[in-house]
């Protein structure tokens, strides 16, 4: 049974409305995602309570504070292939019970490192672990400096990979981007994989800005401090780049003060196009669904703009228009219904 600390309770009307909508996750990592019950499963003295991220009024000091906890969390998991899919298992359970029909997913390749677990064993674990009526996608993180003598060859190597769908540049976004990069990602959508980049979280609107013209990317994981430019926002909507926001870990990491003070109001409310996820729930202690009801009960998102959000992650999802289309033609009804 989920330990809940989220305020967010919406009347049984809301919580059905949401239940209800088809939706999308578009950023959720694979590590962030373990569920609680399986780190106590292998340490129960350790992990006797839920951490002390889960509490709702919760603020991290630092993103390298957030990072130390949860790799900690995670490491104490995921130690081969067969827990990737044992956790992925549980994870696409909870996706399932909230009417979730897609997810993309990233794991982090530092594990391919400090580990020694090979890739493609990691990406097979995850898709293999995926239920009838879940489309998943695997992407593989890779930090901004995360080029090595011993990862380069790794790194250069999996653009060819079977299974891996596509890159994202994570980690602390403030290291410049390397020479390596820009090439890596143009030569990873030359091989027929999507890239996506975090950026404008803890840092600026700029950084956003580099990552759609250095990287060449269409979708930013975060993005919320673009507001801070008006003339980013209006070259993210001129190449109709995507943000994957993820709002309530957005407050608890102190990017954002509260939930109604977050920017995602301000960006749809100019046209761009926003979808949502949890980002890490084993830190923050959410689910999908506590992320609708965030907007509706402290930013009076209509039960309009919910099917909207839940539209835009169709409209980008890495799926045929054919399987879009059941999911976009409940979402039409409900957005010309209202």
């Amino acid at each position: 049974m989920r330990v809940s600390a989220m305020p967010y309770q919406p009347d049984r009307n809301l919580a059905e409305f949401i239940q209800d909508l088809p939706k999308t996750e578009t950023h959720i990592h694979i590590e962030g995602a373990l569920p609680f019950h399986l780190l106590q499963s292998v340490d129960g003295d350790r992990f006797q309570h839920p951490p002390d991220s889960w509490a709702d009024d919760y603020k991290a000091k630092s993103f390298k504070q957030f990072e130390d906890e949860l790799i900690g969390m995670a490491m104490a998991w995921f130690t081969t292939p067969e827990r990737y899919h044992e956790a992925a298992v549980e994870i696409f359970r909870t996706h399932l019970d909230q009417n979730v029909k897609y997810v993309e997913t990233s794991f982090h390749s530092g594990v391919i490192d400090l580990l020694d677990i090979p890739g493609p064993e990691i990406i097979s674990a995850i898709k293999e672990a995926a239920p009838d009526g879940l489309e998943v996608r695997v992407f593989m993180g890779i930090l901004r400096q995360g080029y090595n003598e011993k990862m380069g060859p790794v790194l250069e190597e999996s653009i060819s990979w079977e299974g891996l769908d596509g890159i994202d540049l994570h980690g602390p976004e403030s290291p410049p981007l390397e020479v390596w990069t820009k090439r890596l990602w143009s030569v990873a959508r030359e091989a027929g994989k999507f890239t996506k980049a975090h950026a404008g979280e803890f840092c600026g609107s700029d950084y956003v800005r580099d990552a759609i013209e250095q990287l060449g990317v269409r979708r930013i994981e975060h993005g919320v401090r673009a507001v801070e430019d008006p003339q980013v926002l209006q070259f993210v909507q001129d190449l109709d780049v995507t943000f994957d926001l993820c709002p309530i870990s957005n407050v608890k990491l102190d990017v954002v003060p509260t939930m109604t003070e977050h920017p995602i109001r301000r960006l749809i409310d100019i046209g761009l196009r926003c979808t949502l996820s949890t980002d890490d729930p084993l830190y923050f202690g959410n689910r999908l669904c506590d992320e609708y009801a965030a907007l509706a009960m402290d930013l009076d998102f209509t039960e309009r703009e919910l099917a909207t959000l839940a539209r835009n992650g169709f409209e980008i999802a890495l799926m045929s228009e054919k399987k879009k289309e059941p999911w976009l033609r409940q979402l039409d009804a409900i957005i010309g219904g209202n």
